[in-house]
């Protein structure tokens, strides 16, 4: 349904792979926390100090990696398996017959 909203409202799907660490990897200084438990909702960065909220930085950090991958391509992260059979990169839009 997302791919079909995105055409009909004239935009891209992009697939980020469902390992990124978007909620331990800090979006400030790009630093990777070891572990981070689904109990913990706010942490604070070991390596710059920053204090995040759990969901804010995985958004944070998922809009770098989509924004990252229509500017750059594929390759921001290798994807594990490819989800439908598509690559992480933008995918295309197809074309509206006026």
């Amino acid at each position: 349904m997302l791919e079909y909203k995105a055409v009909w409202y004239g935009r891209n799907v992009v697939v980020v792979d469902r390992f990124f660490p978007s909620s331990k990897l800090c979006s400030a200084c790009g630093k990777l926390a070891e572990s981070m438990p689904p109990h913990v909702r706010a942490w604070t960065c070991e390596g710059c100090g920053t204090a995040h909220d759990r969901d804010v930085n995985a958004a944070r950090n998922l809009k770098a990696a989509g924004l990252a991958v229509t500017v750059c391509g594929a390759g921001v992260r290798p994807q594990r398996r490819t989800p439908g059979g598509q690559s992480a990169a933008k995918q295309k839009t197809p074309r509206r017959e006026p």
